[in-house]
């Protein structure tokens, strides 16, 4: 069992164990200690830079998902006795103790569904308030989208404005998607986006699997939404623009079960994240209006097809982005389905710095091969086969649209990898 103790300075330790990791929240620790780190320091400043005043259960909520960011980094998969199943014994600070404990294990079990790992959530009582006090006056947004610089959030973004909605989108900063995101955001408005870090910091190896990453977009959305007002039926909004292929993402084959099956936007990970936030009376709705549609059809569909056009090769979708200099590598998952929704959408393929590898034809990637072989098998015993148990949480009719956007992606997939004669 690996510990991680993430506290706020005025909660910190009297003593430093060897062999368990700490992370000091909101400012950098004074003590030079190889197992101390920090986490979340420039986010108060950012909040109060987008006036935003938020409630003490997400300011909570915030400090979990930076304890799990945090221990995510900090424990390695390599070390484990299977190279990828960790446990994790996370204790984090809560102002209101009795609240969270209640949901200990509805969180324990929805941070198992998103990163494959073995949690156990300790609650410590915070006893020196340090929820941010200073109130601002409302936005008159009405309501939240995130805004991940990809295409399916760009689409997002346009299809709220051409409603005549009005977003106050909502960005983590990561290299290479903040010029895009602020982009995106001012095409459809003015001073609408709240652009946040969390920037965990520790000495040593990092895991580089993230599979918790998202939990702290959602934590920064919830804070973002303490900046909005209520609607007509008492509830505020998060918008998730993600489509309903990659938010599935069913494994291509039974090898891809681990790492290479990522669960950000899963209904059932968004479903326990919804139950929490109600358990806890937040009055806030996730709303996912791509859950449903491939990737191509979320281009198809655009409500502004100019403006779409004029943004979307600007747009992210490689999961290797960084590691290939801001290039997408054109190969794996997202990559494919990225390239298989413009041509669905009859666009070609223009995007920014192009791909490191612009013919699949003779491609030796995995990926590639995976998505192939998935091609074929849906093609010889039939897309239920394909699916087998995958789609067991969901009732017949979301079952129905749920396997017919894993076959109409898979298809879309096919499309390209023909043009490319893999097939």
């Amino acid at each position: 069992m690996s510990k991680v103790i993430c506290y706020p300075r005025c909660s910190k330790p009297s003593a430093y164990e060897d062999g368990t990791f700490y992370f000091e929240v909101f400012s950098t620790p004074e003590e030079n200690s190889t197992n101390v780190g920090h986490v979340g320091v420039q986010i108060i400043k950012e909040m109060r830079r987008s006036q935003i005043h938020p409630s003490v259960l997400a300011f909570d909520f915030l400090m979990i998902a930076l304890g799990v960011v945090s221990a995510d980094k900090a424990v390695l998969r390599s070390e484990c006795a299977d190279g990828w199943t960790r446990q994790i014994e996370l204790t984090v600070f809560v102002h209101e103790y009795d609240k969270w404990l209640q949901e200990k294990k509805q969180l324990e079990e929805m941070l198992r569904f998103l990163t494959g790992d073995f949690w156990t959530i300790n609650f410590k009582k915070l006893y020196t308030p340090i929820c941010p006090e200073k109130d601002y006056p409302l936005r008159s947004n009405d309501c939240v989208c995130l805004l991940s610089g990809g295409m399916d959030s760009l689409v997002g973004a346009i299809d709220l404005h051409e409603e005549g909605r009005n977003p106050l989108f909502l960005s983590q900063i990561v290299r290479g998607d903040a010029d895009h995101q602020r982009a995106y955001a001012a095409a459809v408005g003015e001073d609408n986006l709240c652009q946040w870090s969390n920037n965990v910091k520790k000495h040593g190896r990092t895991e580089n699997s993230t599979r918790a990453r998202s939990i702290i977009f959602f934590a920064y959305a919830l804070l973002a939404s303490c900046g909005i007002d209520y609607n007509e039926a008492g509830r505020k909004e998060i918008i998730v623009p993600e489509n309903g292929y990659i938010s599935l993402n069913i494994p291509l084959n039974r090898m891809r079960i681990g790492s290479l099956s990522t669960k950000t936007t899963h209904p059932v990970y968004m479903r326990m994240l919804q139950n929490i936030w109600d358990d806890l009376d937040l009055k806030v709705d996730l709303v996912l209006p791509y859950k449903y549609k491939t990737k191509g059809e979320v281009l198809v569909e655009c409500k502004n097809q100019k403006m779409m056009k004029s943004l979307v090769f600007g747009s992210t979708s490689c999961g290797k982005y960084q590691r290939h200099g801001l290039r997408h590598c054109g190969e794996c998952v997202p990559c494919l389905v990225r390239r298989a929704a413009f041509l669905k959408a009859g666009l070609e393929d223009d995007t920014e710095n192009g791909y490191c590898v612009e013919s699949l034809k003779g491609s030796d990637s995995q990926d590639v091969a995976a998505a192939a072989m998935a091609c074929i098998e849906v093609q010889n015993n039939g897309i239920d086969k394909f699916v087998k148990s995958a789609l067991s949480f969901c009732d017949s009719t979301e079952r129905n649209g749920y396997l017919g956007v894993v076959s109409r992606g898979l298809e879309e997939i096919r499309i390209l990898l023909l043009e490319h004669e893999v097939l």
